[in-house]
């Protein structure tokens, strides 16, 4: 297939290209490369696909991989529709793999802009090509902060999540309601993925497990908020590769209903682990204790995430299987040699 994946330069956009380009299909891949964190590490990620960073950084042209025959690159932004609209008009794609938004819950307290431009108005731009390209199917990343204040766990794609508590989680909200408004209207497959704290290599220098492994390495406080009573469904990154994967090569099993246009789930570990519990399998790993700094709760945070992943495994066998022990110790050793410590 060809294959167009935003947030080519992001931690999970970079694992689904290698795993789509090992599996031979065709994948343009777009990103605007932006400062919200690290640059440096995003172009890194893209080094390791074959584009320069000279080729990188130039606007809207496509570059080719000295890598991959079958994988090019081009930077831009999904809010330049009319970039957008030409890319897709250009290149005919089969599916479409939209990772690119503007992440992090906090600083969506800071900058709510940023998520209006990219999350909304950038996703109405997705929609709207895959509209009028005839795309077959849209998958594209939900988060887990949709579930807000819910309390029951595991949270379930059945559940009210009418009460985010965040814009970020809002802004993802709502790219669930467009996709279902325009699968209805338009007759074509969406499928929305509810992602649970993803860490592992390549991984995002403003999640939990960076911060942490570079605090302890560097013998500084580590923040750990609402006193350590906080639980995440942690999921290392190939298992949410695995997942996106299979969806996006419709290898989907028998229990599927292929009548439905607009599918939405979980895509998590099963598996709520203590933060605390977290912490120590770092400190076991690197050898080394952490200075705790007990902070109170963060606003926009919330105290358990659990993800109910039965849909999931129902209809694509989807199968979380890397223990907390192994994703950590397979980060912490990426960790160390790219930055050399």
């Amino acid at each position: 297939m060809k294959i167009l994946v935003t947030g080519a330069s992001g931690f999970i956009g970079f694992h689904v290209i290698k795993s789509l380009l090992d599996s031979k299909h065709t994948v343009v891949g777009l990103d605007n490369i932006n400062d919200y964190y690290d640059i440096n590490l995003k172009y890194a990620r893209i080094k390791e696909l074959g584009i320069t960073r000279k080729n990188a950084e130039q606007f809207n042209s496509i570059v080719k991989s000295k890598n991959y025959t079958n994988f090019r690159f081009i930077r831009s932004d999904i809010t330049d529709d009319n970039t957008l609209g030409n890319l897709f008009e250009e290149e005919r794609f089969d599916v479409v793999c939209n990772l690119a938004a503007q992440a992090g819950v906090r600083y969506s307290l800071e900058n709510p802009k940023a998520y209006v431009d990219s999350n909304i108005v950038g996703f109405v731009n997705i929609l709207e090509c895959c509209r009028h390209s005839q795309v077959e199917h849209l998958v594209y990343a939900s988060s887990s902060s949709v579930y807000g204040m819910n309390k029951k766990v595991p949270f379930s794609t059945a559940d009210n999540v009418d009460h985010p508590i965040s814009l970020y989680a809002a802004s993802k909200k709502s790219n669930e309601l467009m996709a279902h408004t325009y699968s209805h209207l338009y007759d074509f497959r969406s499928t929305g993925l509810r992602f649970f704290t993803v860490y592992g290599p390549w991984g995002r220098p403003d999640m939990a497990m960076f911060l942490f492994t570079k605090a302890i390495l560097n013998k500084k406080p580590i923040n750990v908020f609402n006193k350590g009573a906080m639980e995440r469904d942690f999921t290392y990154i190939d298992d949410i590769v695995q997942g996106v994967v299979r969806i996006l090569e419709n290898k989907h099993t028998s229990s599927y209903d292929s009548s439905k246009k607009y599918n939405l789930y979980n895509i998590g570990n099963n598996k709520s682990v203590k933060l605390n519990d977290f912490i120590e399998a770092i400190e076991n790993e690197l050898e080394m204790v952490a200075d705790k700094n007990l902070m109170p709760m963060q606003p926009g945070d919330v105290e358990k995430t659990w993800a109910d992943v039965d849909s999931l495994i129902r209809d694509y066998a989807y199968s979380p299987s890397t223990p907390i022990k192994t994703g950590v110790a397979e980060f912490i050793n990426w960790y160390k040699n790219f930055y050399k410590t």
